[in-house]
């Protein structure tokens, strides 16, 4: 099984410097496969906590290069929850990816661990007939400090369901959970390993960003 690792985080600040300079990543250290992948962009200002800056993934297999490459822009300029990365916030931002697997049928909403379990919900909304899904890494619930009730409303709300959340509705999800592998690098770390391995440091439209 392909676990996520440090190339991966590596080759997604590459893809991003790389936007930012109208160029072309250097080709990627890690071997091809095909998984479920996301990328999470996250900023921290001044020693704060670490917030979201953007998370895109998919829940079908994809080929890794392709895939990282795809969702590292994606997540940091096209979330849609945010106004794109600019290239002045890279040295506060970390990068972390996930690789998703052990996909299964929970037998009820309740059926899960947090902490260890992702979760896909898929329902049909009861006022308008309309079907709706959401997910959450594993990581969110137990980030959030979220009940897993907690968390099962957040992903209905998630999905655009704004009617009355009940017992009944709950118990007609289905519900499928799933477990990943995930590295996260701050862009500091990256910049030290640019520096280690290529023998100089990431460069912005010709200028050397500060961390």
């Amino acid at each position: 099984m392909v676990s996520a690792n440090r190339e991966m985080v590596v080759y997604c600040f590459d893809t991003l410097v790389a936007h930012y300079n109208s160029e072309q990543a250097p080709p990627p250290a890690f071997e091809e496969g095909q998984h479920p992948l996301f990328v999470t962009w996250k900023k921290a200002v001044n020693g704060g906590e670490p917030r979201l800056r953007g998370c895109i993934g998919t829940l079908e297999a994809r080929c890794l290069i392709n895939g990282f490459k795809d969702y590292a822009l994606t997540s940091a300029l096209r979330d849609r929850r945010f106004p794109p990365i600019q290239a002045k916030e890279l040295p506060y931002l970390e990068c972390t990816v996930s690789i998703l697997t052990d996909y299964e049928s929970a037998l009820h909403y309740l059926d899960w661990e947090i902490g260890k379990h992702g979760l896909i919900i898929e329902f049909t909304d009861p006022d308008y007939s309309t079907r709706c899904s959401a997910t959450y890494l594993p990581e969110v619930a137990a980030h959030e400090g979220w009940t897993k009730t907690e968390t099962i409303d957040s992903l209905m709300r998630k999905a655009g369901y704004n009617g009355l959340i009940t017992e009944s509705l709950r118990r007609r999800l289905h519900v499928t959970r799933y477990q990943s592998t995930l590295y996260t690098m701050h862009y500091s770390d990256y910049a030290t390993h640019v520096k280690m391995t290529r023998g100089t440091v990431p460069i912005i439209n010709g200028a050397r960003l500060n961390f």
